[in-house]
């Protein structure tokens, strides 16, 4: 079964950098979100344009992934969907998502989710860095190292 990567686009930040390295591996990447966006003309990189129900395109994402799919997302529920079809998945800032990490990624969400209806807490995440950029990309490039070596 060949690598795939899919994209959840919506709000992601690190898409040009999963295209640069999708072209050096000659992956094939599905970039997914409820709204037209441009994407490089490339035929290995698909656009998929899902409806605009809340969870659409996690549902598009999570029905297709597999042990041989890298998923980019900070979608913890869509995470957590990924990481039981077994496949390899990261967030934009290269925190990779596991069947040992997931749960408390959840656990994490829903208290933060609690906190935030209570009013306790109102700020949002801390910028996005260069820091980040340069995480996501050693994460990615090493999902998909791990993935050729175990023969996809």
């Amino acid at each position: 079964m060949p690598i795939e990567i899919f994209v959840d686009a919506d709000a992601c930040p690190v898409k040009d950098e999963v295209y640069r390295v999708a072209g050096r591996h000659g992956l094939k990447t599905h970039v997914v979100a409820n709204s037209f966006m441009r994407v490089p003309r490339d035929p290995l990189i698909g656009f998929v344009l899902v409806s605009a129900g809340p969870d659409a395109a996690d549902d598009w994402i999570a029905e297709r992934a597999s042990p041989a799919a890298v998923v980019v997302t900070n979608d913890i529920p869509l995470a957590a969907r990924c990481v039981k079809a077994g496949a390899s998945v990261i967030s934009a800032v290269g925190k990779p998502f596991t069947e040992a990490s997931i749960g408390m990624a959840l656990a994490t969400r829903d208290l933060m989710d609690q906190l935030r209806s209570a009013g306790e807490i109102t700020g949002g995440p801390r910028p996005f860095s260069q820091k980040d950029r340069s995480a996501f990309l050693s994460a990615l490039d090493l999902a998909i190292v791990r993935l050729k070596r175990a023969g996809h």
